[in-house]
């Protein structure tokens, strides 16, 4: 913290747009602790803390706007790539998915202070084709509170990160060995979520020839086509395969329960 704080007295608003702007397109940069440190150097006469917040957020801003268009036009690879590098990849996009089904789109307002989703939000957003505008307006906003939820305690408090800066570098040795056992435990925690949920890598698939036979040979009392596209590429207007029926997949627990028993279930997404 102390080389953060020391980095943005010398670099200023530089270093800050840097390390927020990497946040936002996925690198994992402590853009929190860049903002408290922002916040504090305000208070010390350092920064201006008028300026910070709009180096800040004018950053963060582009590093979403620029994840928003490349979901918009990549879709769910960028979310896929994005996701293999997450702590929980098999639950990634989901759990993203389901916090927009759940608050909508203040979702991008709270986005940044929840690990995992604050990365998420703006390709997802950008996926499901969110309305541009709509986009900058809430994004901005989230931006906003972001930068002076972090900002604001960083300078109301700047006498303790003083202290602890102070702290840190007088137990300089010990972080860094801390640092290097953590960075072996993710190393470690990272190989065997790999081999645990190995399993899931490989979905079943079956041709569409082989489904069409199938129904066309009295196979319609036998399997049950389920539409499971995300909501976000679904609504009211759009078609179907004659036949399906639709599931939420974010809200599954609910629609297991009204699944037949007795007949073979084929899923179809985008």
């Amino acid at each position: 913290m102390d080389d953060l704080v020391s980095l943005i007295s010398r670099q200023g608003y530089v270093l800050l747009a840097a390390i927020v702007f990497a946040e936002a397109i996925g690198l994992p940069v402590p853009a929190a602790f860049a903002l408290l440190a922002a916040g504090a150097a305000s208070a010390w006469k350092i920064l201006n803390p008028g300026i910070a917040v709009i180096v800040a957020v004018g950053s963060m801003l582009l590093g979403d706007w620029l994840m928003f268009l490349l979901g918009r036009y990549s879709g769910w690879g960028l979310l896929g790539f994005l996701c293999r590098l997450s702590l929980n990849p098999e639950t990634c996009i989901l759990r993203s998915a389901e916090s927009f089904y759940k608050r909508g789109k203040l979702t991008l307002v709270v986005a940044k202070f929840i690990p995992g989703i604050n990365t998420m939000a703006p390709p997802l957003a950008g996926s499901m084709n969110m309305r541009a505008e709509q986009f900058l307006r809430f994004d901005l906003a989230g931006c906003l509170f972001y930068a002076l939820g972090f900002g604001g305690v960083g300078f109301l408090f700047s006498d303790f990160v003083r202290a602890i800066t102070r702290g840190v570098q007088a137990a300089g040795d010990a972080l860094e060995i801390l640092l290097i056992f953590a960075v072996i435990a993710y190393l470690i925690y990272r190989t065997w979520t790999y081999y645990r949920n190995r399993v899931y890598r490989v979905v079943p698939r079956v041709q569409v020839e082989e489904v069409a036979s199938k129904l066309s040979h009295g196979g319609e009392g036998v399997i049950l086509l389920a539409d499971v596209r995300s909501h976000g590429y679904y609504d009211a207007e759009t078609q179907r395969i004659k036949g399906s029926i639709r599931i939420e997949p974010n809200n599954l627990e609910e629609e297991i329960k009204n699944l037949p028993k007795d007949r073979e279930i084929y899923l179809y997404c985008t």
